[in-house]
């Protein structure tokens, strides 16, 4: 019989937390105490904004169902190192669609993991390969995760970094966002050194660390991360302005095409458009239109409209036709 009330709702709440519904007997038995106990650990969990539904009956029992907010999980060993193995594999190679949010989440994960299961998660990651498109280059999780908690707690972080001629320097920053293209992380801070914004590679960044010291931060040129890191690859401020049209869902073409690019709006009958400027190479984001994975029709500019026709000719000779 678990006599601590706090252990007892743990187990009952991870229980819970299986998709199933459990009758009042079968939950008393496994907590080891009566059906009416059972009845005041359900309503001491509902105050704590956990969303248990009871059904009445012979055959009536209690589920967790979806509530309006996300209230805190309890996760078993195997649970936590199974997520802990994904979020990692994600986000050290740069996955389309694992954004900081992911990040985050797996700071928050691997600060309360045990010892015991960091080893088997590090261990797993150890002994398994990803097949990865693109050419982003893996890097350690671990910096990802320090990142996303300084950009968190609005701390200064201070780390090494080898720029792209292979020199050497030591930058303390107020990190300000992390940013996934889909093939590689980049950080847009505020360089106390350049007294100015940077971005800098992930890949590149070596033993960061967090200062400790708090930080109120500053208004971004630009307003979105995003496109501060887009001009700031371009190295420019101007650009072409293009709108392109998908053959797809919004949620589809969300999930294949990096922030910097634009979002999708709904248009026509299930179809999207996406919007942006750019500054770079018209054969590059023809490219990068090309990988979304469903067709599309470019309604400007006619450069990219060219472009595009070909690199798809380029393409089709390739393929042998």
């Amino acid at each position: 019989m678990t006599t601590d009330t706090p252990a007892r709702l743990l187990q009952l709440l991870s229980l819970l937390q299986t998709p199933r519904e459990w009758p009042g007997g079968e939950l008393a038995e496994r907590l080891g105490v009566s059906r009416r106990t059972v009845r005041r650990d359900v309503d001491r969990l509902r105050e704590l904004g956990y969303p248990v539904q009871a059904t009445m009956g012979a055959d009536g029992g209690y589920r967790l169902v979806a509530g309006k907010a996300m209230p805190p999980l309890v996760l078993d060993d195997e649970e936590a190192v199974a997520i802990a193995v994904g979020l990692r594999a994600g986000a050290g190679h740069a996955v389309a669609g694992v954004d900081e949010a992911s990040v985050r989440a797996l700071a928050k994960l691997e600060q309360v993991l045990p010892a015991r299961l960091r080893h088997r998660v590090s261990t797993l990651q150890a002994a398994t390969t990803l097949l990865t498109s693109g050419d982003g280059a893996s890097i350690a999780p671990e910096t990802l995760t320090v990142m996303a908690s300084t950009v968190a707690g609005r701390e200064r972080l201070r780390f090494a970094y080898r720029a792209k001629d292979g020199s050497e320097s030591r930058r303390l920053t107020e990190p300000y966002r992390l940013v996934s293209t889909g093939r590689r992380w980049y950080l847009v801070a505020y360089d106390l050194n350049r007294d100015d914004w940077r971005t800098f590679r992930v890949d590149r960044v070596s033993d960061p660390f967090a200062t400790g010291a708090r930080f109120t931060p500053r208004e971004l040129p630009t307003g979105s991360a995003a496109e501060y890191l887009r001009r700031s690859i371009h190295g420019r401020q101007d650009g072409y302005e293009y709108e392109v049209e998908f053959a797809e869902s919004v949620d589809f073409v969300a999930s294949r095409v990096p922030a910097w690019v634009g979002r999708p709006e709904p248009v026509g009958s299930g179809g999207c458009v996406v919007r942006g400027t750019s500054g770079g190479p018209t054969e590059w984001l023809a490219a990068r239109l090309a990988m979304v994975g469903c067709d599309f029709v470019v309604r400007r500019p006619e450069e990219l409209r060219i472009c595009v026709r070909e690199l798809g000719g380029r393409l089709s000779r390739a393929a042998g036709r």
